[in-house]
């Protein structure tokens, strides 16, 4: 009778244990799943100018709520966003790279942001 006690023990452990893997497997993972599908990359061609720039825009775009990465490649000027579409747009995050004052793709700069920018940050036909 002890025997069979404990192996029916056994046997309701492992089922719960097979029914915990389940649940998980069927609830946790899809989400998983779906978070990895949210991110987005977008490429934007900026105005940078310099290391100080790279610096610049890339902390300031990772407090922009929405942006999960931004690398701003210097050889070619392009920023990379990684970014998730539920919270914001390419267009508005465009929009953040000229309020830190760059341009972003077609984007002018935002004029206000762009004059604080130092004088290395600014196109060469500004640096006067």
């Amino acid at each position: 009778m002890k025997e069979s006690l404990s192996a029916k023990k056994a046997l309701l452990i492992i089922s719960s244990a097979l029914l915990l893997g389940l649940l998980i497997g069927a609830f946790v993972l899809p989400n998983h799943a779906k978070a990895a599908e949210a991110t987005k990359e977008l490429k934007i061609k900026t105005s940078a100018q310099c290391e100080m720039c790279q610096d610049r825009i890339q902390t300031k775009m990772s407090k922009v709520t929405g942006v999960n990465k931004a690398v701003l490649d210097l050889n070619d000027k392009v920023l990379t966003v990684n970014y998730d579409p539920g919270k914001i747009t390419p267009d508005e995050v465009r929009k953040a790279v000229t309020n830190i004052g760059y341009s972003a793709d077609n984007l002018p700069s935002d004029p206000k942001a762009y004059k604080k920018l130092p004088k290395c940050c600014k196109l060469p036909k500004d640096r006067k």
